[in-house]
């Protein structure tokens, strides 16, 4: 059998050999140009771009959070101010198991209950690679005891904050308010305002009161650190610091130590007192009765406390001062006294026969005096001093309600002051237009006859009413009404004080004016309304008393107080300046179901208008007559 003989094809597979290497060699060069193509590309084309990022690598850029600005008294008492502590902080994205983290830290560092569900609800509301508190104010010891076993926690670190304390407390807590963390709603309004950048690193915005109102003076500007870090993310050293400036401080009109004596001059009672320099509208009292613990809210109040205050019968969390709306009262009368004089309806030597009612013509309703029987022979200067109802509801008849409204928003009613604090509401100074625009009805003369002895639709604002005594004292001039005197800016040797020019000029009849003002005097001698209020006063003092209605009484019906429930007794109302000749002070008191301005509301004022007048706390006040305790 013969063998079968292959001859290989030598020349062919040195063909596909080569034609291998070719294809090799091409597709290697290939790469290597892409390879160089990506390299030029990268360290060429895009150089500034990756040592940007790789700079940004090494170098952390970290914001520095400014001292928040003083708030002091118009005497340097602080009332606001800022100091620094430790804080307990987790950064979430940097936790695996963050219940397992938050148990283990517990075991180191008290960590409560509330302070779990504040730590809950910041995470809902920040992005979660932000630093969080889990613990704030920590003591020496806690700090020491964590630094001890900081190498077991990833992510959680001690860090120094500043915090806001507000050492008075509920006394000036509707004024001064409060600051708070910084929410969603705050970010898109610092965004919407192009103030964002400024806010890198704070935590903290002005929520309410003056630390609301100056969030752009206190606040202050965000300093820049870069700092050198490692692969760790630890600091190695500062490459350059761009240090912060610091808020400004803000000096109030307020006097803290008659902030005080008002407050407390209202015993048990509910109301506000903000009492005005007629002459430059520096607002030297606000208060609103009962107050609150600001500090609560900083870090984020806790539902217990949050529950107390929302929940109380006492409304704590309402700005009486700047937002109760109540009828006047008597306390409208003399400036509807001056609006008759001012249209020709009444003159000084005007009387009327008070027979304790007054009827409308064509109508069988009788409109009652306070005081049965009533007050006989009355013109215009004891209509004042005794406070004659019946007097006012025939002049209101005649005056109308459209020049009632046109004369009484000469002094301010009806619409805001302008005070320097967010969140003022108008009142309200009925109209004909007003009703008819509001529930589709006419106006009817018994509103009329009702607005005029400050009741019916008639609201005021303590503010409002207190501004408007300052124009009465000061013969029809206002100011603003403001509560920051002085703001220290940083570098400044001496802040000068902030005036403004007169913003209301009613300019009424010098003669008419004058005698409204000798009979709100005579309000506090014998046989008037606040005639105790007023005894052994070494200055004058003009004043009104007022009582108004919180509930409606029937056609006959007789207002008992002791058989009213204390919550819808009437509110009482006190107006006053002084001294009567060049008055220094204009003030409104409002006493929540407090009955009768005279035996009420009259005493708190007479204690404020003794110490700022005198500089001493006066005794308690004698008690007020019978006959004298209407208004």
């Amino acid at each position: 059998m013969k063998r079968r003989i292959e001859l290989k094809n030598i020349q062919r597979e040195i063909y596909h050999f080569r034609l291998r290497l070719a294809l090799s060699l091409g597709f290697v060069l290939v790469m290597l140009l892409l390879l160089l193509a990506r390299f030029v590309y990268l360290q060429v084309v895009k150089h500034s771009h990756y040592q940007t990022l790789a700079e940004n690598n090494r170098i952390s850029v970290v914001p520095i959070v400014p001292n928040r600005g003083l708030i002091l008294d118009r005497n340097g008492v602080v009332l606001a101010h800022s100091y620094s502590g430790y804080t307990l902080e987790i950064t979430p994205s940097k936790i695996g198991d963050l219940e397992a983290t938050i148990e283990q830290l517990a075991q180191i560092v008290e960590i409560q209950p509330k302070d779990r569900k504040r730590f809950k609800k910041l995470l809902a509301e920040r992005r979660d690679f932000e630093s969080l508190p889990i613990r704030n104010r920590l003591s020496d010891e806690e700090v020491a005891r964590f630094a001890a076993q900081r190498y077991r926690f990833d992510g959680v670190d001690i860090k120094a904050r500043l915090f806001r304390e507000y050492p008075y407390r509920e006394l000036t807590s509707h004024l001064i308010g409060y600051i708070g963390r910084i929410n969603e709603s705050d970010i898109q309004q610092l965004e919407e305002d192009e103030r964002a950048a400024n806010y890198r690193g704070s935590d903290y915005i002005g929520k309410t009161g003056i630390e609301q109102s100056y969030e752009t003076e206190l606040h202050g500007k965000t300093g820049i650190e870069q700092v050198e870090v490692d692969a760790g993310g630890r600091g190695v050293r500062v490459l350059s610091r761009t240090a912060p400036v610091s808020g400004n401080d803000l000096v109030l009109t307020l006097d803290a130590k008659l902030q005080e004596i008002a407050d407390r001059a209202f015993g048990n009672y509910r109301g506000a007192l903000v009492a005005i320099d007629p002459n430059n509208g520096e607002v030297l009292a606000f208060v609103s009765r009962p107050g609150y613990d600001p500090n609560l809210f900083i870090d984020g109040i806790d539902e217990q406390s949050w529950s107390e205050l929302n929940n109380s019968p006492d409304v704590p969390l309402n700005n009486r001062a700047l937002r109760g709306q109540y009828p006047p009262g008597s306390t409208i009368k003399p400036f509807m006294a001056l609006a008759g004089l001012h249209y020709g309806k009444r003159s000084p030597a005007y009387t009327i026969s008070d027979p304790g009612y007054f009827t409308l013509p064509g109508s069988a309703h009788h409109y009652r005096d306070w005081k049965k029987g009533g007050h006989g022979s009355v013109d215009l200067f004891k209509s004042i001093v005794v406070s004659c109802d019946t007097y006012y509801y025939g002049l209101a008849t005649e005056l109308g309600i459209d020049n009632m409204h046109a004369h009484l928003s000469q002094f301010g009613f009806g619409k805001k002051t302008g005070i320097d604090l967010e969140g003022e509401v108008t009142g309200l100074l009925p109209s004909q237009e007003w009703k008819q625009r509001r529930y589709q009805q006419k106006w009817y003369a018994g509103d009329t006859v009702s607005a005029g002895i400050g009741q019916g639709y008639d609201l005021v604002t303590p503010t409002q009413l207190a501004y408007a005594t300052a124009i009465l004292a000061n013969d029809g001039t206002g100011y603003r009404p403001h509560l920051v005197r002085q703001v220290r800016r940083v570098g400044d040797n001496g802040a000068a004080l902030q005036e403004a020019p007169p913003d209301h000029n009613s300019k009424p009849n010098p003669e008419h004016i004058a005698l409204v003002k000798r009979a709100m005097a005579a309000v506090m001698q014998p046989g008037g309304t606040a005639a105790a209020a007023g005894a052994g006063a070494p200055y004058g003092i003009a004043g009104k008393t007022g009582t108004a209605q919180v509930i409606g009484m029937k056609q006959g019906e007789q207002y008992i107080e002791s058989q009213v429930q204390e919550r819808y007794r009437d509110h009482a109302w006190f107006i006053a300046f002084a001294p009567v000749d060049k008055p220094k002070i204009a003030l409104a008191v409002l006493a929540e179901n407090g009955g009768h301005g005279g035996s009420t509301a009259a005493p708190i004022a007479r204690k404020v208008l003794d110490y700022y007048l005198l500089g001493k706390v006066p005794q308690p006040l004698p008690a007020v007559q019978d006959e004298e305790e209407h208004d």
